[in-house]
C-alpha cells in the first residue's frame, strides 16, 4: 500500500479547502428576507445553474466509487438506470413540475395538502425526514470512510469521525447562511471537481496501459464486458426492471423527493424548471459512462496483466471492510499529486450530496411542519421563520453526523445489514409516496385516512421482502426494483379505499 499523502497531496486538499472557504463566504452573501428566499432562491437561479445543482445532488461518494466498481465486476447495464432516470425526467417534466408552479409550492409535499388536508402534507414530509436522515447519514459515513481510508490509512473511530466533521463544516459553509442558493452554486464547484478527477483517472489509467484502443475493445469485446442491455428476467437491471421499478424509483427521486426535486423549484418559472431538469439528465449520463469507462480500465489493469504488467492477486479488503477496486486502486497504485486529486474528488461528491440535503431536510421540517404550527399562534414574521430555517440546518448537520457515526458502530458490532437498509430506505419511503401521489394525480378516490395507511403499507411491503425478514424464510429474492413496484401497487391500492372526492384543479390555485 501507498504510504500517506505527500507534500502534494496535501497541497491540492488544502487548496480546494482554500477555495471552498473563499466561495463559501462570497455565496453566504446572498440577501435572505423570507423562507422563500432562503429554500428556493426567490425563483431566481438559472436554468444551468439548477441543471448542475440536480445533477450534483443525485451524486455521492457512494456513486463516485461504485459506478467504477459495477462495470469491473459485471458489464455496462448499469448505463440502463439512468436510461429509466431519463424517461423519469420526462414524466415528472411534464406532469408534476407545472402543478408544483401552479400553487407557488417551496416544498413537494404542499400539492398533498391541497388534494388531501395539512395532516397528508406533515405525514409525507415526517416519511421523506425519517427516510433521508437514514440514507443521508449512510451516505455521509460512505464518504466519510473513504476519507479516512486515503487521509490517514486506517479506519478508526477517531479518523471516521475527523472525516465526517469535515464534509459536515464544509456542507454547513454553504448551507447556512446562503440557503439554497449558494448551496447550488457551490454545487457548480463540486460538479467541476469531481468530473474533473474522474478524467484526469481515466486520461491515467489510459495512458498506464500502453496498449492500443482496438485492443482494449477487444479484449472487452470477447470477456463480455460491453453488454449494453439485459433482456433476462432475473437481472438487477433488466430491460423490465428498468420500465417497472427502477423507473417509479426515479420518478420519485426526481418529482417526489424534496432533496432532488427543490433545485427544480429554485428556477423562475415551470418552463425553465423542465428544461433544468432535461438537462441535468442530459449530463448525467456522459458523467455516468465516465465511471463506468474507469471500472472497465481497471478490469484490464487487474485481470490483464499481460496488458499492464502487473501480476497480484487483488483483495479488496481494508481492516477487514470490503472495499471497491477504485477505492483499492486508489491505495495500492495511485501516483503522488494524483491521489490528492481523486480525494478531493471523492470530497466533493460526498459534500455536493451533503449540503443539499441539509436544506432539503430544513425545508420540509419548517414549511411542512414547523410554520403551520407558529402560524396558528399567530407568528407570520418572515425573518422568524428564516432563522428558524438556520437553526433546522444545524439540528439536521448533527442529527446526520449522530447517523453516519451510529452506522460505523452499528456495522462492526452487529450482524444486522444496516448499511444496506440504511441505503435502501429512502426506497421504502418512495413506494409509500408513489402510491399517494399516483391515486392524487390519475384517480378520484383517497382521503386523509388513507394517506397515513398508504405510507405504511409501501414501507410494510418492501419491508417485507428483505433477506433479513421473509426473504429466507420463503426460500427466494425479489429484486430490489420489482420490490419497489409491489411495495407502490399496495399503497395505490390502499389509497383506493378512500371515498371519492370532487376534481382537483391544481392550476387554479
Amino acid at each position: 500500500m501507498n504510504s500517506a499523502f505527500s507534500v502534494l497531496d496535501w497541497a491540492i486538499f488544502f487548496t480546494y479547502f482554500l477555495v471552498l472557504t473563499v466561495t463559501s463566504v462570497v455565496l453566504s452573501q446572498v440577501k435572505i428576507k423570507s423562507t422563500r428566499d432562503y429554500f428556493v432562491g426567490a425563483n431566481s437561479v438559472p436554468m444551468f445553474a439548477a441543471a448542475i445543482s440536480v445533477l450534483a445532488t443525485s451524486q455521492s461518494a457512494a456513486t463516485f466509487l461504485g459506478g467504477p466498481e459495477y462495470s469491473y465486476g459485471k458489464d455496462l447495464t448499469f448505463i440502463g438506470f439512468y436510461i429509466s432516470a431519463f424517461l423519469a425526467v420526462v414524466f415528472v417534466s411534464k406532469v408534476l413540475i407545472p402543478r408544483f408552479y401552479a400553487i407557488h409550492a417551496v416544498t413537494v409535499y404542499e400539492l398533498l395538502e391541497i388534494r388531501y388536508g395539512k395532516k397528508s402534507k406533515k405525514q409525507a414530509g415526517v416519511m421523506f425526514l425519517i427516510g433521508r436522515l437514514f440514507a443521508s447519514g449512510a451516505r455521509l459515513y460512505i464518504g466519510a470512510l473513504a476519507i479516512s481510508m486515503i487521509l490517514f490509512l486506517d479506519i478508526s473511530p477517531e479518523h471516521v469521525a475527523i472525516s465526517i466533521a469535515i464534509l459536515m463544516l464544509g456542507a454547513l459553509a454553504y448551507a447556512y447562511y446562503g440557503g439554497v442558493k449558494s448551496v447550488i452554486f457551490s454545487d457548480m464547484i463540486q460538479a467541476v471537481t469531481y468530473i474533473g478527477a474522474g478524467i484526469a483517472v481515466l486520461i491515467y489509467l489510459y495512458v498506464s496501459l500502453d496498449i492500443d484502443f482496438s485492443t482494449m475493445v477487444h479484449t472487452l469485446k470477447t470477456d463480455n464486458k460491453l453488454k449494453l442491455l439485459d433482456f433476462s428476467i432475473s437481472g438487477d437491471f433488466s430491460i423490465w426492471a428498468l420500465l417497472g421499478g427502477w423507473l417509479l424509483l426515479n420518478i420519485a427521486a426526481y418529482g417526489l423527493d424534496q432533496d432532488m426535486t427543490q433545485r427544480a423549484l429554485t428556477c423562475k418559472n415551470a418552463k425553465e424548471a423542465q428544461k433544468s431538469l432535461m438537462m441535468s439528465i442530459y449530463i448525467t449520463i456522459p458523467v455516468a459512462i465516465l465511471f463506468l469507462l474507469i471500472g472497465l480500465l481497471l478490469y484490464l489493469f487487474y485481470q490483464h496483466p499481460e496488458l499492464s504488467g502487473l501480476s497480484i492477486e487483488v483483495v479488496q479488503k481494508f481492516e477487514g471492510e470490503k472495499i471497491t477496486i477504485f477505492m483499492y486502486y486508489i491505495l495500492h497504485e495511485m501516483p503522488e499529486g494524483m491521489r490528492g486529486l481523486v480525494t478531493v474528488g471523492a470530497v466533493a461528491a460526498a459534500l455536493s450530496s451533503s449540503n443539499s440535503v441539509l436544506g432539503a431536510m430544513a425545508s420540509v421540517a419548517i414549511q411542512d411542519l414547523y410554520r403551520p404550527w407558529r402560524e396558528k399562534e399567530g407568528i407570520c414574521d418572515e425573518l422568524h421563520f428564516v432563522k428558524a430555517g438556520r437553526y433546522a440546518v444545524l439540528f439536521f448537520a448533527v442529527a446526520l453526523s449522530a447517523m453516519a457515526m451510529l452506522s460505523y458502530y452499528w456495522q462492526r458490532y452487529t450482524e444486522l445489514p444496516l448499511l444496506s437498509f440504511a441505503l435502501g430506505v429512502m426506497a421504502f419511503a418512495y413506494t409509500g409516496l408513489l402510491g399517494v401521489y399516483a391515486d392524487a394525480l390519475f384517480t378520484k378516490r383517497g382521503s386523509a385516512r388513507t394517506v397515513p395507511l398508504a405510507l405504511f403499507g409501501g414501507f410494510m411491503t418492501v419491508l417485507l421482502f428483505q433477506p433479513y425478514v421473509l426473504g429466507d424464510a420463503l426460500d427466494f429474492k425479489l429484486g430490489f426494483a420489482w420490490q419497489i413496484l409491489g411495495g407502490t401497487v399496495v399503497a395505490f391500492i390502499i389509497m383506493l379505499f378512500g371515498k371519492k372526492q370532487k376534481d382537483i384543479n391544481y392550476y387554479a390555485k
